[in-house]
């Protein structure tokens, strides 16, 4: 009788543990598939004006990704999304050449995200901006 009651006792044990396994197993595969939620910031990315360089490039967290914003030579700023379209290597800014690199197949964009050598098949996302009281907002 005991015996019984001992197996029955495993067996439950056993059995919740494999409960536990399969809710946190399910648990991570649904929140790796699931999207990134925008809450709370709307999706939006704010810093000073000040904290790009003339001429250079500020890069950023961006709705789980990588942004650049660029100030060009005429101070215009320029917001893109750093995925480089081939295969999704960070691109990087070459402030010599005014140009994005991307490092891994040597695609090359101009300071617009247009595609001017290499692999990629389409330019770079453009990303939205407003500029408010010295303040840059992207998305």
């Amino acid at each position: 009788m005991q015996n019984a009651s001992r197996r029955k006792f495993l067996g439950l044990c056993l059995g919740g543990l494999g409960m536990a396994g399969a809710v946190a197993g399910a648990y991570s595969v649904l929140s790796y598939l699931a999207p990134l939620s925008d809450e709370g910031t709307g999706g939006k990315v704010s810093f000073p004006l000040t904290e790009i360089p003339p001429n250079g490039a500020k890069f950023f967290d961006f709705r789980g990704t990588t942004g650049v914003i660029i100030r060009k030579q005429n101070s215009e700023l320029v917001a893109l999304s750093a995925i480089c379209t081939h295969l999704g290597c960070i691109v990087q800014w070459e402030q010599d050449k005014q140009d994005f690199l991307c490092p891994c197949h040597g695609g090359r964009y101009n300071s617009d995200g247009s595609v001017i050598s290499g692999p990629p098949p389409k330019p770079l996302e453009k990303l939205a901006i407003t500029i408010t009281n010295g303040i840059v907002t992207v998305g």
